[in-house]
């Protein structure tokens, strides 16, 4: 029987490296070892990604799909349907919810629209009756929608705690460097980013200061919080891979082009739902990431942006510009 290799599963299948360590780890994607401790992979490997990949699109999540990986291998295709309908039918209740939610939302930008229509035009600073206005106000390009994603009140809460959670960060060290190794995998340099790293998280305690410092006049100025939020991921190892390979997955095939301080993501229209979620649960835990949303016919534009110490995490999610 032929094997592969992960770069030659990766590359057939178009799923990165890291992503296919970390399904071995939660146990979806089991691999063979050579003599000198590589992993390898047979073909039925790659038709066992394909159905991963379909559930995850699906949207279930890693512990279901593992269970019905268990179904699909005992090889009975009426059982695979019965035990896929009810979990399917859950996640479309969870959808038609988030719907409501959404035209919640829009009838609170309507709302607010017609609150800005109805304050008076006045040369001093603004007062108490202007609301939950923010100073930025980011305009719709022809044929499209504009939607910013500012950071919610519980990330700025969140900021408050993050001296706590680098502690954590300091007791998990065996995790964190175990996730650099594989960050450093997937840019294809791992000494060199290993260095980079070490020299980012011992110097972090003395960048602290003159990020708050520099962050707070920039924010002053464009009005933009991410800027002055501190380059801090409250997440642990674990969770952060799976982070890692959620994103991947979905703007797997974005063309992207850089723009000042991030980059731009081009994807089909209807991964929309996806990817705002995914840019939502982002900012509950690491605050810093800007995302702009501009929806033109059948495309979505993605805007993510970071500070200058974040541009490392912002590349390890989100990959380099073509």
């Amino acid at each position: 029987m032929s094997t592969m290799r992960i770069s030659q599963l990766a590359e057939r299948t178009g799923v990165p490296a890291t992503t296919l360590r970390f399904y071995e780890g939660a146990g979806l994607l089991p691999a063979g070892r050579t003599p000198a401790g590589y992993r390898v992979y047979g073909e039925d490997a790659v038709d066992r990604l394909a159905f991963i990949g379909a559930a995850k699109h699906l949207g279930l999540p890693l512990d279901e799909i593992g269970e019905l990986l268990g179904v699909w291998e005992a090889g009975a295709c009426a059982d695979v349907k019965a035990d896929l309908w009810p979990r399917i039918a859950a996640r479309l209740s969870e959808s038609e919810q988030r719907l409501v939610e959404l035209t919640a939302f829009t009838a609170s930008l309507h709302a607010a629209l017609e609150h800005l229509d109805a304050l008076p035009d006045r040369a001093g600073r603004c007062g108490p009756e202007c609301g939950f206005l923010s100073p930025a106000q980011p305009l719709a390009g022809p044929g499209g929608v504009e939607v910013t994603l500012s950071p919610s009140p519980q990330a700025a809460e969140q900021e408050g705690e993050i001296a706590e959670q680098e502690g954590k960060f300091a007791e998990r060290g065996g995790g964190i460097a175990e996730q650099e190794g594989k960050f450093a995998e997937r840019g294809g340099g791992i000494a060199e980013q290993e260095g980079k790293m070490a020299e980012r998280e011992g110097g972090i305690a003395g960048q602290e200061g003159k990020m708050a410092e520099q962050g707070g006049e920039i924010a002053e100025q464009e009005g933009e919080r991410w800027r002055s939020a501190p380059v801090a991921c409250s997440l642990s190892g674990e969770g952060i891979a799976e982070r890692t390979a959620r994103w991947h997955q979905a703007i797997d095939g974005a063309h992207r082009t850089e723009i000042r301080d991030g980059l731009r993501l081009t994807l089909p229209a209807e991964r929309v739902a996806e990817v705002a979620a995914l840019a939502a649960a982002e900012q509950r835990c690491c605050p810093f990431f800007d995302f702009r949303f501009h929806l033109d016919a059948q495309d979505l534009h993605l805007e993510v942006r970071a500070p200058a110490g974040g541009a490392g995490l912002l590349a390890d999610l989100f990959g380099p510009v073509a």
